[in-house]
């Protein structure tokens, strides 16, 4: 019975995980596609900005005080303690509390756009006036924004992954397909930034049809505003990591932007925004595995256990291929994409980024997990003291190495930051203590597959990633557990253990 259970687990969160990689894996193909087209429609100088808007939409996610996870981690920890009814009162207060603070945070953004354009970025002064008026349109994606990632938060808790994703894919294809078009039509930096919102806009009206049944029971319940309480409290340590982790993110795109020029933001922004596509396979696994820990990490210690050493494993075997061929390959296979001067000038970028990235993936599964025990004050402290070292790191590293020395110093960063969030998950939860030790052989051979390839001629490159691969596999083997195998080896199990 137990292994029984661990399979229907295991089978679970592997649906999961399927559905949420295809939500996202579908929109980058699209993506990968339509970049090429959109950089010579826009321009090096404006495509700059375009990748500074997309920044902007990310730092966007941290208006909403965290409260979309904490609403995911507490109402999953209700619907696993019998406690479904209070659905409607938290998640009524939550997204009135959330539209009111967006609004009025959108409407400082819109105020500050000149300040941030003017005295921020090196915007040639033939552009000043497209900058200004798209980043105050883009402004308007906040709200948005912070909803959505609101509404998907009670969806996860639902673990309705599949429908959320299946009324997302086709919205999401328009994020850069709705530019494209756009730019046949108009060629205006503000159309593209209106296309945008237009987009995320579209994505609320999805949510908001899956959610009906909910909505409808919202309209009855008795709610206050002090129900959103307790959300803002564990929110605001979610809210801080979550802008903290935007700083560390996006701040050196910034400082280039500031110190160097705008086609260096482009050089080194667009291989980082490949890179960070790979974030659609942990964000996947993480926004199943965060449900799933707040619903037993208090009754079942060691399923939620397994479930952090599986999910990390996971994430080990979706990401360390990805990342091989970035760190071995990256140069000509961005030459394929965007042309030789990309490849000049962003490849040995990308190459490092290709190591750091696989970092800062495993990174996902123990900050879920810390998430959802109500710790993410741990990992709020810790991105802090990342950030105070990181942020001066990198305008040394830019004087020093330029745009290949910030690289270094990003991929130096996701590696503290992926072994200090697994020590911290073993601190501040024991139980997953021998979880985190059962990974370090099979990140420490990762390790070792990556750290040389970006030194390396092309075929030594190939020759060592295939060894680092196989070695890899092998240890990652050994650390699943017997349930965990016999679903690998009858993959078709998958689909007898329910969809989440």
């Amino acid at each position: 019975m137990v292994e029984a259970d661990e399979r229907r687990r295991a089978g679970g969160m592997l649906a999961g995980v399927a559905w949420n990689a295809l939500g996202r894996g579908l929109p980058l193909l699209a993506a990968l596609a339509l970049t090429p087209l959109l950089v010579h429609q826009l321009g090096l100088e404006r495509w700059g900005l375009f990748t500074l808007g997309l920044a902007m939409v990310g730092v966007f996610g941290i208006f909403d005080f965290g409260v979309g996870q904490a609403l995911t981690r507490t109402l999953a920890e209700r619907i696993g303690a019998g406690r479904e009814t209070e659905a409607a009162s938290l998640t009524a207060a939550a997204l009135v509390v959330l539209a009111g603070l967006s609004v009025i945070l959108a409407g400082l953004l819109w105020l500050g756009v000149p300040t941030l354009v003017d005295s921020l970025l090196r915007v040639p002064q033939a552009l000043r006036d497209q900058a200004i008026q798209g980043f105050r349109i883009l402004a308007l994606a906040a709200p948005l924004v912070v909803l959505n990632a609101a509404l998907w938060g009670v969806l996860a808790a639902y673990q309705r992954f599949r429908a959320a994703n299946l009324v997302t894919m086709p919205v999401a294809l328009f994020y850069y397909l709705g530019p494209v078009l756009v730019l046949f039509v108009w060629d205006s930096f503000a159309g593209v930034m209106l296309a945008l919102v237009l987009v995320r806009f579209a994505n609320t009206l999805s949510y908001l049809a899956l959610l009906r049944p909910l909505l409808r029971r919202m309209r009855a319940a008795p709610w206050r505003l002090g129900h959103a309480l307790p959300l803002l409290r564990l929110g605001g340590w979610m809210s801080l990591s979550g802008m903290l982790t935007q700083a560390l993110l996006y701040a050196d795109r910034f400082l280039i932007g500031a110190l160097v020029s705008l086609a260096a933001v482009a050089f080194y922004a667009t291989p980082l925004d490949l890179v960070l596509r790979v974030w659609m396979l942990p964000v996947a696994v993480a926004q199943t595995l965060l449900p799933a820990f707040a619903a037993g990490f208090r009754h079942e210690p060691a399923a939620t256990a397994a479930l952090l050493r599986r999910g990390a494993l996971l994430i080990l075997g979706l990401v360390l291929p990805a990342a091989l061929l970035l760190a071995g390959f990256g140069a000509p296979l961005l030459g394929l994409w965007l042309g030789q001067d990309f490849a000049t000038g962003s490849g040995p970028v990308l190459r490092i980024m290709g190591v750091g990235i696989l970092f800062s993936c495993l990174a996902f599964a123990p900050a879920a997990l810390l998430d959802a025990i109500g710790r993410p004050d741990a990992t709020a402290r810790f991105a802090l003291a990342q950030a105070v070292v990181y942020l001066p790191l990198v305008a040394l590293a830019l004087h020093w190495g330029g745009l290949t020395g910030a690289a270094l110093a990003w991929a130096l960063r996701t590696a503290v930051d992926c072994v200090g969030k697994l020590v911290l998950a073993a601190k501040h939860y024991p139980p997953a203590a021998a979880a985190a030790r059962a990974l370090l052989a099979p990140i420490g051979a990762a390790t070792l597959a990556l750290a040389p390839l970006p030194l390396l001629p092309a075929l030594p490159a190939a020759l060592w990633a295939g060894l680092g691969l196989g070695a890899t596999a092998l240890l990652a083997w050994r650390a699943l557990s017997p349930a965990d195998r016999a679903l690998l080896r009858q993959p078709r199990a998958l689909f007898k253990t329910g969809a989440a």
